[in-house]
C-alpha cells in the first residue's frame, strides 16, 4: 500500500515543486518577459496599422504574435539550464530510484515550461491590447494564444534533451546555438517576408516557424489549412522528441 500511495504521489508533488521552481526563478522571467516586450514595444510601434501583405493581418497583430511566440519558446527552452544543473549535482540519479516514471519526469518538467510559457503569452498580448490597442476580436486572439501555448512542447522536449545529453561546460553554447537559430531562422525576430527565399526553405524545417504559424491562423491569417497543418507538424516532433527522451531515461535508470 505504501508503495502504490507513493507511486501514485510522487509526479503530482514532483510536478507541483517543478512549477513552483519555475516560477520562482525571477533572472529566468525577467529576460524571458521582458525582451518579447521591448522587441513588441520597438517593432510594434513602428509598424503601425499596416497590413502584412502575407498574412492578411495588422503588422502589429503579426509582432505580437511573433514575440508571444518568441517569448514562450524562450521559457520552455530555459528549463535545459535547470536540468543540466539536476544532472550535475546528482539529483537525476535520486529520481531514477523513485517511482517516478521517465514519462512523469517528462510530463512534470513540461507542465512546468507551459505553466512559464503561458504567463509570457499572456503579458505580451495584454501589453499589445492595452498598450499598443493591437486590434483583433477576443475569439481570435484566445485561438491564437492558445495554438502557440500547446505548440511550446516540443521546445520543452527539446530543452529536456538538451538538459539530457549537455556537459554543463557546453550547455551554455548549445543553448545559444539552438535559441539563436530558431529565433532567427524560424522567423521570430524578423518577418520571412523580408529575408532571402533560402530562409523561408529552412524555417518551414524548424517548431519555431510552425509555432508562429499556429498563432497566426488561429488570429485569422489566410491560409487554407488552418491550425491543421502546424498543429500536425508540431505534434510530429514532440512524438519523436518524446520517444527519444523515454528511451534515454529508461536506460540510465537500468545502468543504476
Amino acid at each position: 500500500m505504501t508503495t502504490v500511495t507513493a507511486s501514485g504521489r510522487l509526479p503530482i508533488r514532483y510536478l507541483y515543486l517543478e512549477t513552483k521552481r519555475q516560477l520562482r526563478n525571477v533572472r529566468a522571467m525577467v529576460f524571458t518577459f521582458a525582451v518579447p516586450v521591448i522587441m513588441l514595444l520597438v517593432f510594434g510601434s513602428a509598424f503601425g496599422s499596416q497590413t502584412d501583405p502575407t498574412t492578411r493581418l495588422p503588422y502589429l497583430v503579426v509582432t505580437t504574435l511573433q514575440m508571444a511566440s518568441y517569448g514562450a519558446m524562450t521559457a520552455a527552452l530555459s528549463q535545459a539550464f535547470a536540468i543540466v544543473n539536476e544532472r550535475s549535482i546528482g539529483w537525476n540519479r535520486q529520481l531514477r530510484v523513485t517511482p517516478l516514471s521517465g514519462w512523469g519526469f517528462m510530463v512534470s518538467k513540461v507542465i512546468a515550461a507551459m505553466a512559464f510559457a503561458a504567463v509570457s503569452i499572456v503579458i505580451t498580448v495584454l501589453v499589445a491590447t492595452v498598450g499598443l490597442h493591437a486590434s483583433l476580436d477576443p475569439l481570435h486572439w484566445f485561438a491564437a494564444g492558445f495554438g502557440i501555448w500547446c505548440g511550446v512542447i516540443p521546445f520543452a522536449l527539446i530543452a529536456i534533451l538538451i538538459g539530457q545529453f549537455a556537459k554543463p561546460s557546453f550547455a551554455q553554447p548549445l543553448f545559444m546555438v539552438v535559441f539563436m537559430g530558431m529565433a532567427i531562422l524560424g522567423g521570430l525576430w524578423v518577418p520571412l517576408s523580408v529575408m532571402p527565399d533560402w530562409m523561408g526553405t529552412v524555417a518551414h524545417l524548424l517548431p519555431s516557424y510552425w509555432l508562429n504559424r499556429i498563432g497566426q491562423m488561429g488570429a485569422g491569417a489566410t491560409g487554407s489549412s488552418g491550425m491543421t497543418e502546424p498543429a500536425m507538424v508540431l505534434a510530429g516532433w514532440a512524438i519523436v522528441l518524446a520517444a527519444v527522451i523515454v528511451w534515454r531515461y529508461r536506460r540510465d535508470a537500468a545502468r543504476q
